[in-house]
């Protein structure tokens, strides 16, 4: 029996992005997925796909992938959960709360500066002398990034923590401090933000996992998606959108 939706439809609303409403037959079918928010734009473009292939509907409800597993727990409207990193997603399957746990992507950590890299960062040793914002360390980009920062012994003074990687993001492009630590796929490409390497022997790769939120009545549908991630079709668009293939 599904939980009550009444007691987070504010909060998943303002994150809501809805790619479809029915299915060509005209059914109902439709699958809500707890996301993180690093997955918003490419996840967005796999969900309209899957809906035309499939004419099942895809809600998107994007967030640090943290916070969807305290949905989950209170007993939040989601069929599906996609997850950057496993430390959220470790704790839902011991408590039986996920099934059917599928590697679908990989990502890992780049320094995002404003256009024009005012602060004139080249490496992350300039991390120690300019303005920094990186993610709340217990989000799986702050995981990431607090892993990072150990491997080049790096001792950082940000000036603020974000709970998400998109909130990281739009200070670095808002030209509010020198320089964010985010993942590739959210600098790369993108207005107003350029990407600093980090060397490969300090970077640290998250992998991206998705399943089905257990007691959700649209199970299959939701496992048909989860599916369709690992499919030619949706794991082309995550190559373009710059992550890497699941382990």
């Amino acid at each position: 029996m599904r939980r009550t939706r009444a007691a987070l439809a504010v909060a998943v609303a303002s994150l809501s992005i809805v790619v479809s409403s029915c299915g060509s037959d005209g059914a109902a079918s439709s699958v809500t997925v707890g996301a993180a928010a690093s997955l918003t734009d490419v996840l967005t473009r796999i969900g309209s796909d899957f809906t035309d292939e499939t004419g099942i509907a895809i809600t998107f409800s994007f967030a640090a992938s943290s916070a969807i597993a305290e949905q989950i727990r209170s007993g939040a409207p989601l069929d599906a959960f996609a997850s950057a990193g496993t430390t959220s997603m470790g704790p839902l399957v011991s408590e039986q709360l996920v099934t059917g746990v599928t590697d679908f992507a990989t990502n890992s950590l780049t320094i995002a500066v404003p256009a024009g890299n005012p602060g004139g960062v080249t490496g992350l040793s300039d991390l120690e002398r300019v303005s920094l914002v990186i993610c709340q360390e217990q989000v799986p980009c702050g995981v990431a990034t607090t892993s990072l920062l150990e491997r080049a012994a790096l001792t950082v003074s940000p000036v603020s923590l974000e709970p998400d990687v998109r909130s990281v993001l739009g200070k670095v492009i808002a030209d509010e401090v020198d320089a964010g630590i985010v993942y590739i796929t959210d600098a790369t490409g993108r207005p107003g933000v350029e990407a600093v390497p980090i060397p490969d022997d300090v970077n640290v790769s998250t992998t991206y996992q998705a399943a089905v939120v257990a007691g959700s009545d649209q199970a299959i549908a939701a496992a048909e998606f989860i599916t369709y991630l690992r499919g030619p079709q949706a794991q082309q668009l995550l190559r373009s959108a710059g992550f890497g293939a699941a382990p």
